[in-house]
């Protein structure tokens, strides 16, 4: 504000030697003109009152006489603030009651200056320009401001997506894995005095899919970490991989059919992978709940669609999962997450008792539009 004084008083004194008729500036003219710039110090806490003093000082300098000058850079300053901090209102009231006492000002005290009309015309173009690129700066500020907010949502949004992809697939990955080392320990623990063969079998089983849980469980976490870890030393989880899942299950004792219904071709990674970890909770939950029966995986390949269907036989199974699909109490997250999967590519899911008995859990992954 010091420099914003400096340069009305400098200029308006230099002005001046070009205006012979105006009053000579004295103590009150220079008071008047270091006035606005220290009111508008305040201007970022009170707007409107600044303005409002800003304008006042202006018109009273102007009806004194004296000579014209960049005094009017204190009121630009004042109409920005007023315009920028939301007080569109009251400057545009202000401006207009400024140009009103202007205009009665220039009609009567300082008529003789000039023509009335021509310099009202000038002053009113001034005015609507200065505040009408004030609102185009506000205007500007606020679209930026609101590409920004939404900037930061969308990036809460996917942070919280993937925050929910890491937990499904640490959930998948353990889930399954785990299911089979428990069961198979137990196997082991009650074998291993009568029949050590079918023990060994069980150990053997325990070692594979503890090795699996540590492989996955490490390439999950290192993509949490955001840890380079090169080249992957083993494939990804996808239907390629279905024969190596559908061998530890029988390793485990459940006997799995499958039925592949029109001609494969190449999935996008998402709808591969979801596949994948859907036939394995659904495996998973049969093995977990019925232990060692027989599940039959359908997979059908459309134009523009992928079908996946896992049934069992178990007739305990379908009241057992059933009781997680319809809402009841639960230990487990897999249906859910089964469904959050499938969802997110914009597919469904359904699980439930079939009838006849056992359980079918059948979704349906679109092709169309996901990368």
């Amino acid at each position: 504000m010091v420099a914003l004084a400096v340069i009305q008083v400098v200029g308006t004194k230099l002005a001046a030697n070009n205006q012979p008729d105006a009053r000579t500036l004295d103590a009150l003219g220079y008071a008047l003109l270091i006035a606005g710039p220290a009111v508008a110090i305040l201007r970022r806490h009170f707007p409107v009152p600044v303005l409002i003093a800003v304008a006042s000082i202006t018109l009273g300098y102007l009806s004194l006489g004296y000579p014209y000058g960049p005094i009017f850079l204190s009121l630009i300053g004042a109409v920005f603030s007023a315009v920028l901090s939301g007080h569109r209102r009251a400057a545009w009231a202000t401006v207009g009651l400024g140009f009103v006492g202007y205009a009665a000002l220039t009609y009567t005290i300082d008529a003789g200056h000039g023509s009335p009309p021509l310099r009202l015309a000038g002053v009113f173009a001034w005015l609507l320009v200065v505040i009408v690129v004030a609102e185009l700066v506000r205007s500007q500020r606020e679209r930026f401001a609101e590409a920004m907010r939404m900037r930061a949502e969308e990036g809460r949004r996917r942070a919280s997506e993937e925050r929910l992809g890491f937990a499904r697939e640490l959930h998948d990955v353990l889930a399954h894995n785990i299911s089979l080392i428990n069961v198979q320990a137990g196997v082991a623990l009650h074998l291993i005095d009568t029949q050590p063969e079918q023990a060994r079998a069980a150990l053997a089983a325990i070692k594979d899919a503890s090795k699996e849980t540590l492989r996955e469980l490490r390439a999950t976490l290192g993509v949490l970490r955001q840890v380079d870890e090169g080249v992957p030393r083993a494939p990804a989880p996808s239907l390629a991989r279905l024969d190596e899942l559908i061998a530890r299950l029988g390793v485990a004792g459940l006997t799995v059919r499958t039925r592949i219904e029109g001609a494969p071709v190449p999935l996008p990674a998402r709808v591969d992978l979801a596949a994948y970890r859907i036939v394995q909770e659904a495996l998973t939950n049969v093995y977990r709940h019925a232990g060692p029966v027989t599940a039959t995986v359908e997979i059908g390949y459309a134009e523009d669609e992928l079908v996946i269907q896992v049934d069992n036989d178990a007739g305990a199974t379908g009241a057992v999962i059933g009781n997680a699909a319809a809402g009841l109490p639960s230990t487990g997250t897999g249906i859910a997450g089964m469904r959050e999967r499938a969802e997110t590519l914009g597919g469904e899911l359904s699980a439930g008792p079939r009838p006849g008995g056992g359980f079918r859990v059948r979704a349906r992954l679109p092709l169309d539009g996901v990368l």
